[in-house]
């Protein structure tokens, strides 16, 4: 109980992980140039998605809203199917698009930012050197891994996949049964189920591309670590994710309201979304970055605490 209890203390907790990623910049104000710059690449191409996206999300809106309402309960799910049929023919070939553009270059170019962002994050939070604007630059050349963090990050987003494609069937499910109030609660419990699950494993799989940034592991090795180190500490991680998932979420919806209303969003518009899905997915690395370190800590403190046990059990137990 005294070591369990050691451990606990020693932990930080949601806001002083956020409060810890936020010193990082003011420790060294070259690292907000240096993000700024690793950032644009990556923000030129979102604001291009984003317009696609939004696009999908007003029509797939307009769609769904202008279902009718037939009598009886086939009708309404007749009806629906076909709607999510028309739906599928008219967006499908913008889906497509998405699917290429962020796979072939988001991809990687968010990858490339992930990279060099937890890179000079950690060399600033651990303090055990200065580093400069220009060694901060040159780093992603000369020092940084990429092969391990392209494989974690793959495998991570192949299981994301399978999620996210779990939450679409429900969803749908959801929309198609909604006449039948037992099977729509039913699908809504399931999908809240699997979303919690989805946060909680991804504040693993986004633990686990940092290992292979910082750390010589990669794919499945590097997930199996990144699960092992936050055992102690997996609500935490819960609640990150929950955080910048709700932020993702209140802007996504405070913008394609926005969008409904005045046919797409304009220009300026979007690039303030984007610039704000940016800060907050700089933010959302770096605090992982500092989970990880408090994650590794605990693991230290628990290890040290068996190795004392094991050595008080081995005294007590030898001879007199």
């Amino acid at each position: 109980m005294e070591n369990s209890s050691t451990v606990m203390e020693g932990r930080i907790g949601f806001f002083e992980i956020i409060k810890e990623s936020l010193k990082i910049p003011f420790k060294n104000p070259n690292f907000i140039l240096f993000i700024f710059l690793t950032s644009l690449p990556l923000f030129c191409f979102l604001v291009f998605f984003e317009i696609i996206l939004q696009h999908i999300l007003i029509e797939a809106g307009k769609v769904l809203q202008g279902t009718a309402d037939p009598f009886g309960i086939f009708g309404v799910e007749h009806e629906r199917l076909m709607d999510l049929g028309n739906l599928l023919a008219k967006v499908s070939p913008m889906v497509l698009l998405l699917g290429f553009l962020h796979l072939g270059t988001i991809h990687f170019l968010d990858l490339f930012n992930t990279i060099a962002t937890v890179d000079v994050a950690s060399i600033i939070y651990v303090g055990e050197k200065s580093i400069s604007l220009k060694d901060m630059l040159c780093r992603p050349v000369k020092e940084t891994r990429f092969k391990g963090p392209l494989i974690t990050s793959i495998c991570s987003l192949s299981l994301a996949f399978l999620i996210l494609l779990g939450l679409l069937s429900f969803a749908t499910y959801m929309y198609i049964t909604s006449a039948d109030v037992l099977f729509m609660l039913l699908f809504m419990v399931l999908s809240i189920a699997l979303l919690a699950k989805y946060l909680e494993w991804s504040a693993i799989w986004n633990m686990g591309i940092v290992i292979s940034v910082l750390e010589e592991k990669q794919g499945d090795v590097a997930l199996l670590v990144s699960s092992y180190l936050s055992r102690f500490n997996r609500t935490c991680g819960f609640f990150l994710m929950l955080g910048f998932f709700a932020w993702r979420l209140g802007l996504r919806f405070s913008f394609l309201y926005e969008g409904w209303n005045n046919g797409g969003s304009s220009l300026v518009v979007t690039a303030i979304h984007i610039s704000l899905v940016c800060l907050a997915n700089l933010l959302k690395w770096v605090a992982i970055m500092v989970y990880f370190y408090d994650c590794k800590k605990q693991n230290s403190y628990q290890n040290t605490d068996v190795e004392e046990a094991k050595s008080r059990n081995d005294l007590q137990g030898g001879p007199i």
